[in-house]
């Protein structure tokens, strides 16, 4: 008995040695595995779950399902891989193979070969680890997860995609089967649970989706897509599912996750469970629509690039519908159409959008006119174009938002025009900054008075530059006794009332307070009044209702591009284009004046963001001040395209109601009433 238990036991460890041998072979040659019978015998049950998730009852699969049940797995998968082959799916999404193999090359793909991405402006390698698999955890030279997670989207694999179709070089073909390859087998096994590391997060599983499917039958016909590459995307993909199903999240994510879960349903419909997908993503997706897009057509966080990103993800989600033979409701389109309306009414004069909470200053001027010829609306094209497409809107110059609360005002549509951004709504659903009446001025085709942007979320520069980011001290805000706002409501539950806000022919006005202020003893309130001269200036009215004195510090963010100059109080942002100049407007002003410009101790003060993780010093003018009660502060803006352009304002009356003002220049006078709260009062005469 004990000699046939040793020997049983010999054997045992045999077989397991055998096995681990085996295993670690399989690991250690990965990169060799090009058949389905590669693949079998590498990862066997990797092969079986496939059919697990597939409804093998079409009678398109009969061959699939009969080798299945035969237990021939590698036939049964060879003839799945041949169905997709030979089927209707996707047909979008398919590519014409080039027809010659050639050696020509592009710059940007072949630095990807390389391994080295570049996320979010920052260019970094991927090492590779013992196995031969790249780091998928690799944070980029920063040690940023934020690196991590985009480089695990997949957009390199689009790039090199779209280089093979352009050149015809094998070798980025080859590049994204191996790309591929490596990751599904290093990304095994899924978890199943909801993850914020770098491969297995919500955006990225999305992302990944979207570009897989696009790749799997982009590459159809492709000889260099190999068999097992194309079983190993099949094999993840319900994965990839059940993630986006069960572990999504809400705003912006939300349309990311659900648009992916619908890429899969709509493109995969043999998995077993793409009409539930489906259905609970219709649900899922119009009832954020709902909740996330006001009536004005702003999505709720308020930052013109998640805007961008939840509209793109609504028409992604509509198409897949339309493909799948689904019908949405009717004011899905309809809501779509509005989003597209709020990005051409509040588009720069340069055509690029705002800068504001987490968003980046980039161009929307093609999305506007796609926009404009899909829904049919020329005002849309003639905005964006600067009256050189389309036809002359019947309302405007200047736009208001209640729902989202800014005020976009302009004095036209031309590329010259003056523009300016005020922020009067909630604190936002998402990626808020605390800078409610902010305001951002353009003009002559430059931006003047800017938001300092986002820098980034994760990473040195987050750590160094994130908190000055999201601090009132970051926009052209008040300060009370050095202290910021808190967050405010991230939801507006009624759109501003008119009172609020008045679009004259020749005037804009706006006025909105805020009284939450961080760790500040006593209690303030701060309005603040815009009044906007049609193609002349802009007056700002600061009041401060307070129990007690207080230090009163008044920030000017300037673009990095002006060049400022001081004359006592007033300051003056120049650029070869025009100036724009700021002055304190009112008797026995004690402001002390100060410049900062890329300071970094005491505090970050003075730096400028553009886009994520680029960043660069910008000059602030601050404005200090004390009151012993509640005072009011007023300033002047004017632009100007010549330098010397002499200005005259003087305040008639004031009182806690309104300020009273008459301003000269250049021969001409106006006269304004600029009330506090209430825009019945606002008045304008010459």
């Amino acid at each position: 008995m004990l000699k046939n238990s040793i020997t049983k036991n010999c054997l045992l460890i045999l077989f397991t040695s055998l096995f681990s041998v085996c295993e670690v072979s399989a690991q250690k040659d990965w990169q060799s595995i090009q058949t389905v019978e590669d693949l079998y015998l590498a990862y066997p049950e990797t092969v079986k779950g496939i059919f697990e998730h597939l409804e093998l009852s079409h009678s398109d699969l009969a061959a699939v399902k009969e080798a299945k049940e035969r237990g021939n797995w590698v036939l049964a998968a060879e003839n799945l891989l041949e169905y997709y082959r030979e089927g209707d799916n996707a047909r979008s999404l398919r590519k014409t193979i080039p027809l010659l193999s050639t050696d020509k090359t592009i710059a940007e793909a072949d630095t990807i070969l390389q391994d080295v991405f570049t996320i979010q402006n920052v260019k970094g390698k991927v090492p590779l680890l013992p196995d031969g698999h790249r780091d998928w955890y690799y944070k980029g030279p920063n040690n940023d997860r934020e690196w991590a997670w985009l480089s695990n989207r997949h957009s390199q694999l689009m790039q090199v995609m779209n280089a093979y179709f352009e050149t015809g070089n094998p070798k980025y073909a080859s590049y994204m089967d191996l790309f591929l390859k490596d990751f599904i087998i290093k990304s095994m096994p899924y978890p199943g649970v909801k993850g914020s590391e770098s491969i297995w997060r919500g955006l990225e599983v999305a992302a990944r989706a979207k570009a897989w499917s696009r790749v799997f039958y982009g590459m159809m016909e492709s000889e260099y897509l190999s068999p097992a590459t194309r079983l190993l995307i099949l094999s993840s993909l319900p994965d990839h599912a059940h993630y986006s199903r069960n572990f999504h999240g809400g705003n912006n994510w939300l349309t990311m996750e659900i648009s992916a879960l619908a890429t899969i349903a709509a493109y995969f419909p043999e998995f077993k469970a793409s009409e539930d997908w489906l259905d609970y993503a219709i649900a899922a997706m119009t009832a954020s629509m709902r909740d996330q897009v006001y009536p004005d057509g702003v999505q709720t966080e308020l930052a013109s690039h998640y805007h961008n990103v939840s509209m793109h993800n609504f028409e992604l989600f509509q198409s897949l519908c339309e493909a799948a033979g689904r019908e949405l409701p009717d004011y899905f389109t309809q809501t779509i159409k509005g989003m597209y309306g709020y990005i051409a009414k509040a588009v720069r004069p340069d055509g690029h959008r705002i800068l504001n909470n987490d968003g980046d200053r980039g161009s929307d001027r093609e999305l506007i006119l796609e926009g404009a010829e899909k829904f049919d609306e020329p005002v849309w094209a003639f905005i964006a174009s600067n009256g050189e497409a389309g036809i002359v809107p019947n309302e405007g110059p200047s736009f208001f938002f209640p729902w989202a609360g800014q005020l976009i005002s302009r004095s036209g549509f031309e590329a010259s025009a003056h523009w300016s951004f005020f922020d009067m709504g909630p604190w936002g659903s998402g990626h808020q900054h605390n800078d409610k009446l902010h305001l951002s001025v353009t003009a002559f085709g430059k931006d003047y008075l800017v938001d300092a942007g986002r820098f980034a979320y994760t990473g040195a520069v987050a750590d160094k530059f994130r908190p000055y980011a999201k601090s009132s001290k970051g926009h052209n805000v008040l300060l009370i006794d050095g202290k910021g706002q808190l967050p405010g409501p991230t939801h507006a539950t009624e759109a501003l009332d008119q009172r609020y806000v008045k679009i004259a022919t020749d005037f804009d006005y706006a006025s909105q307070s805020f009284d939450q202020f961080e760790d500040l003893e006593g209690k303030v309130t701060h309005v603040r009044s815009l009044f906007y001269v049609r193609e002349a200036f802009w007056v700002v009215v600061d009041r401060v209702v307070t129990d007690r004195p207080r230090k009163i510090t008044a920030l000017w963010h300037w673009h990095p591009d002006i060049r400022l100059s001081q004359d006592k109080l007033q300051v003056t942002g120049k650029h070869q284009d025009g100036n724009l100049a700021i002055m304190p407007v009112g008797d026995n002003l004690n402001h002390v004046v100060q410049v900062i410009k890329g300071q970094e101790t005491p505090e970050i003060q003075g730096w400028y963001s553009p886009e994520y993780n680029l960043y660069e010093p910008n000059t602030v003018s601050t404005y200090q001040t004390n009151i012993e009660k509640s005072t009011n502060l007023v300033w002047l803006l004017v632009p100007s395209r010549e330098e010397g352009v002499i200005t005259y304002a003087r305040i008639l009356s004031e009182n806690n109601e309104m300020v009273e003002l008459e301003i000269k220049q250049d021969g001409e006078k106006w006269h304004l009433i600029i009330p506090f709260l209430d825009s019945e009062l606002a008045d304008l005469k010459k």
